[in-house]
């Protein structure tokens, strides 16, 4: 179990500036709900008395994967977010949580102002993401997620230069009309002894149980998030069904959901998205309920920059992160990140070590891809 934040002696908020990014993908990565070309979203500045902290706002442009997006993140971050930490003179980020209770939903808003005032609180305070969380591991094993491809001999090309660069687990997206015949030229191809698992993103409904059940021959680690993200029990009925284990992604948002999804058998793993669950110290806590029930975790990723990187490595250093994650080198996704690439050295990421986040955006990176800025001072909002 990893033990409480206890946080510096208190940083007080100034104000929030909102950057609106957009960089363009090294290549279009389609899932079952869409294509994206370009990653759209907020960073945010969060600026204290003491320092300036970081978050990433992990929404996509349209209310796709989830309910938020960016223009509505922005909108709730400058019309209720911000000013009721200012309301409740916020001086932690564990204070964070509490004071946001009353506004409903809103997750990945709420996980990047967190992780902004997290940030700034350990950068004042000399100390790392990696280290207040509970990190164990100076270095993590990384997977990639390859994305749905216009034919199987593109897919073979892709997984191929994927397992060339050092990459130990492989992701295959899969939808209906593309799930066992691409997992089977993958395993004929590149053999059986990689690590290999599917991601549905709700794509199928439960009767399609004897469907799943026919990639049970090619020995995957798992298969996440099959069914409806509100179908818990239909998980629970699905995991009876197969033999390969179901992992949740989407219905995992809390803590108090993961025990739940746990005790009703609808999971045997849990993969974890700090954005989706709403910060880094509830992805902790939901890291130690599934510690407790032995429960394997992994991270997640949502195509982040170099700063959302940095906290997701350091959160998968964390004792219960014993699968592979989706935390790939950033030239995975992008040419030019706004930080300090994330370089894959034996298919591994190192974690940063230096105070907060361990990483800072490259000024003129960061103004090339930015679309618009706007400040929120915490004093009049």
């Amino acid at each position: 179990m990893t033990g409480p934040i206890t946080g510096p002696a208190g940083v007080r908020l100034e104000g929030v500036e909102l950057r609106h990014v957009s960089l363009p993908l090294v290549a279009p990565f389609r899932t079952s709900f869409g294509t994206q070309t370009t990653r759209d979203l907020l960073l945010l500045r969060v600026v204290t008395d003491r320092a300036e902290g970081w978050g990433e706002c992990v929404v996509m442009a349209s209310p796709l994967y989830s309910s938020e997006y960016v223009a509505g993140a922005a909108d709730v971050l400058r019309r209720f977010l911000v000013p009721a930490l200012a309301a409740a003179d916020v001086r932690s980020a564990v204070e964070v949580g509490p004071a946001l209770a009353a506004i409903k939903g809103h997750r990945m808003a709420k996980a990047a102002l967190e992780m902004g005032l997290l940030d700034a609180e350990l950068r004042a305070a000399g100390r790392s993401f990696g280290r207040e969380l509970g990190a164990v591991r100076e270095r993590v094993p990384c997977g990639v997620s390859v994305g749905i491809m216009d034919s199987i001999p593109a897919l073979l090309d892709a997984v191929g230069g994927y397992l060339a660069e050092g990459y130990v687990r492989i992701k295959l997206k899969i939808e209906p009309g593309w799930d066992v015949e691409p997992v089977r030229a993958v395993r004929e191809k590149h053999g059986d002894d990689v690590l290999l698992q599917v991601a549905a993103n709700t794509a199928y409904t439960l009767a399609d149980a004897s469907h799943l059940a026919r990639l049970h021959p090619f020995d995957l680690l798992l298969i996440e998030q099959p069914l409806e993200e509100e179908d818990v029990l239909g998980h629970a009925d699905l995991a009876r069904l197969i033999r390969t284990p179901v992992c949740l992604d989407e219905s995992i948002v809390s803590a108090q959901s993961a025990a739940a999804a746990i005790r009703l058998g609808a999971c045997s793993i849990v993969n974890i998205k700090p954005g989706r669950v709403g910060g880094y110290l509830e992805a902790r806590r939901i890291h130690d309920v599934c510690a407790a029930h032995g429960v394997p975790v992994w991270c997640g990723g949502m195509l982040e920059t170099g700063l959302g990187r940095a906290a997701n490595v350091a959160l998968a250093a964390l004792p219960g992160f014993t699968l592979p994650g989706d935390t790939s080198a950033s030239g995975r996704y992008y040419r030019t990140d706004v930080t300090e690439p994330f370089v894959l050295e034996d298919g591994q990421l190192a974690v940063p070590r230096g105070p907060g986040l361990g990483v800072t955006p490259i000024p003129d990176r960061l103004e090339a891809v930015t679309t618009a800025v706007e400040w929120i001072p915490a004093t009049t909002a």
